[in-house]
């Protein structure tokens, strides 16, 4: 039977002196009360209530187990009130894992805002290019462009589509020309992004035009920032998500290439493990991001 519901009853007949009285309370029949002690006298092997048809009296025993079992029911209610809570009143850790570009770009300037918003939450940033197991290590919040996950427990939510372009230094294109055409790549020193799908091989199209680029990378490496760095001191021509290098492109740091062709975009989401019963911490985290996207108008500005 219900421990529970046996420990309830048991507190309340001692509240209120009365099997039948602490049945009513609770909203059950006589003859169920009258299982539901037994049933705990039975497990326990020991007599919790004497009772006849007159009177009821706890044993010394029951006395004390009743002590015990009033405070255990207390905690667990704490611990109720405290859950309930922390969903109302964002608490605790909040753990994102994103890759370092976002990191920086999108996750880092609004933490300010958030923490000055919700002070009882801390923020832990785990950039990593690769994706994180969610529940082994703990991520609340995961930040991703791959197209599907393989744990069908992990909720994924659009946040942005981007494109991939090319670009490079006005430097670099004063030594070694621009490209008129996707082919005219394979005569340029190339920076690749070692975590892009088939990497090397690059896939454009234009209208009904296609156009697929086999290229070797001067420089290769697994983090955007690396590359962009390189970019920007005049070694090649970087491949990379518009968000990357969309200030640079505005400063006139790094000229887009070959613009009028495009390669496959990336959809930017947003990952974490459940939707149902979404912890207040992930959820206004993810409110303050929708908001600064929306505000930005970030998927217009890389998309067009």
């Amino acid at each position: 039977m219900d421990r529970w519901t046996e420990f309830e009853l048991l507190v309340k007949t001692a509240e209120l002196g009365s099997l039948s009285r602490a049945a009513q309370a609770l909203g059950m029949s006589n003859p169920a009360a009258t299982r539901y002690l037994s049933s705990l006298e039975d497990r326990l092997g020991v007599r919790l209530v004497e009772r006849s048809t007159r009177r009821l009296y706890f044993t010394e025993i029951g006395r004390e187990y009743v002590e015990r079992t009033k405070a255990m029911l207390q905690e667990a209610k704490e611990a109720d009130s405290t859950a309930q809570a922390s969903n109302v009143n964002p608490t605790g850790t909040l753990r994102i894992s994103a890759s370092l570009s976002f990191s920086i770009l999108h996750i880092a300037p609004i933490i300010p805002e958030y923490t000055r918003l919700y002070p009882e939450v801390s923020v832990y940033v785990e950039t990593a290019n690769r994706y994180l197991d969610m529940i082994d290590n703990s991520i609340d919040l995961a930040i991703r462009t791959r197209e599907f996950e393989g744990d069908s427990t992990i909720t994924i939510r659009r946040l942005a589509v981007t494109r991939r372009i090319l670009t490079a230094s006005p430097e670099y294109l004063q030594s070694n020309g621009v490209p008129d055409s996707p082919e005219q790549l394979v005569d340029h020193k190339i920076l690749n992004y070692t975590l892009s799908k088939n990497y090397r091989e690059l896939k454009f199209t234009r209208g009904t035009e296609t156009s697929t680029v086999l290229v070797d990378g001067l420089m290769e490496s697994n983090d955007g920032q690396v590359l962009r760095t390189a970019a920007l001191r005049g070694l090649g021509v970087l491949i990379q998500p518009k968000y990357i290098v969309y200030d640079d492109l505005v400063a006139g740091r790094l000229v887009p290439l070959l613009d009028e062709w495009d390669l496959p975009r990336l959809t930017i989401n947003l990952a974490y493990p459940s939707r149902k019963h979404l912890s207040a911490k992930v959820r206004t985290f993810i409110e303050l991001l929708l908001k600064s996207f929306r505000e930005n108008d970030y998927e217009r500005l890389w998309t067009r």
